[in-house]
């Protein structure tokens, strides 16, 4: 533990950039004491309205709560939202200058509606389209002039267009050139475009839907794994040391829930990590926290192994919060004693 908390130590030296898709998540809550006359549907009184960025904008506030410093690229709408966002963003003390504004599209926002402690229902405004060839050209440019800058950088898919299959090569292309650290949160579509990352982080879920796609999108008879459906350890070591090897990573994060994660590593090594969570309130927001940490240990000199660690243990903290919640690095140091 002791390494551990040195590498931890160091992560305000560490410089991370995020970039990917940008979200306003908004709560309006509320009580319900009747159904709607109009149709069967509960009537939520609203009291109170709340804000806070998500996305790509989640784990650049992970970072920053744990120390790091970070660059966030993303695009915003012309719109209403795009204000309410910058706003929380530069409240987390966040960087704006990587933000470029696209006025065709909407500013991405998640709204969900709580009567006491339930979401009665989410309303998403977005736009899901790749950027016009001239925002990828603006943001490659960015990412280009201030590579140097970087010790690390996280790409956030969320599937919303600004991850695309031309950013990412030229992204991946610098990352390697300048043997920067790469890793992704990854969206299941999108996995083919990660060929050559450090590592990447899916869930259980996600890393099944993504076996499937590559299966059907494999035209070189390479992909070994013909299970689509995950159902034991065995079935989710096959399926991970496959994707490690058809995409050249040189590890892979699968998070597994109250079970804890598994890494697999190029060399062969399969290390299972169990959970340290002490109790568990809420897991919204866990995956941004375990990229974020996993990251800003890598970029301070861990093996995968002990980022692997580091990046459970932050997890493990903020499960036993309410809400989509961060670690700081005294609660990560208290934890690691």
């Amino acid at each position: 533990m002791k390494r551990l908390k040195e590498i931890v130590n160091k992560f305000n030296k560490a410089n991370v950039l995020v970039i990917g898709d940008l979200i306003l998540d908004e709560f309006i809550w509320g009580n319900v004491s009747r159904i709607s006359p109009e149709a069967p549907v509960p009537v939520v009184w609203a009291n109170r309205r709340s804000f806070m960025p998500g996305g790509a904008a989640n784990v650049a506030t992970n970072i920053c709560a744990l120390d790091g410093n970070v660059t966030l690229i993303g695009i915003i709408g012309k719109d209403k939202n795009a204000g309410l966002l910058l706003s929380e963003i530069k409240k987390k003390k966040i960087p704006t200058k990587g933000i470029f504004v696209e006025a065709s599209r909407h500013t991405t926002v998640k709204t969900r509606i709580v009567a006491g402690h339930q979401q009665v229902v989410r309303v998403d405004w977005e736009h899901t389209d790749s950027l016009p060839r001239e925002l990828n050209e603006k943001i490659i440019d960015f990412i280009r002039k201030n590579i140097s800058s970087y010790d690390a950088i996280i790409i956030e898919d969320y599937g919303k267009g600004v991850i695309n299959e031309h950013l990412l090569q030229e992204i991946i292309a610098l990352a390697r050139k300048n043997n920067i650290v790469i890793t992704v949160d990854p969206k299941e579509e999108n996995f083919l475009h990660y060929r050559g990352v450090t590592s990447i982080t899916p869930n259980r879920k996600e890393l099944e839907n993504a076996v499937r796609n590559l299966r059907m999108k494999d035209t070189t008879n390479k992909f070994k794994m013909h299970n689509d459906r995950l159902f034991s350890d065995k079935e989710i070591d096959q399926a991970a040391v496959e994707t490690l090897k058809y995409l050249n990573l040189e590890s892979i994060l699968v998070t597994l829930g109250e079970h804890g994660m598994r890494l697999f590593e190029k060399n062969g090594k399969v290390i299972t990590i169990p959970t340290v969570a002490q109790e568990v309130f809420d897991v919204s927001g866990a995956g941004d926290t375990v990229i974020a940490a996993f990251t800003l240990a890598l970029s301070c000199g861990a093996t995968k192994e002990q980022a692997a660690y580091i990046s459970n243990f932050a997890a493990g903290i903020v499960v036993g919060k309410l809400g989509t919640a961060t670690t700081n690095r005294k609660e990560l140091s208290e934890r690691l004693n």
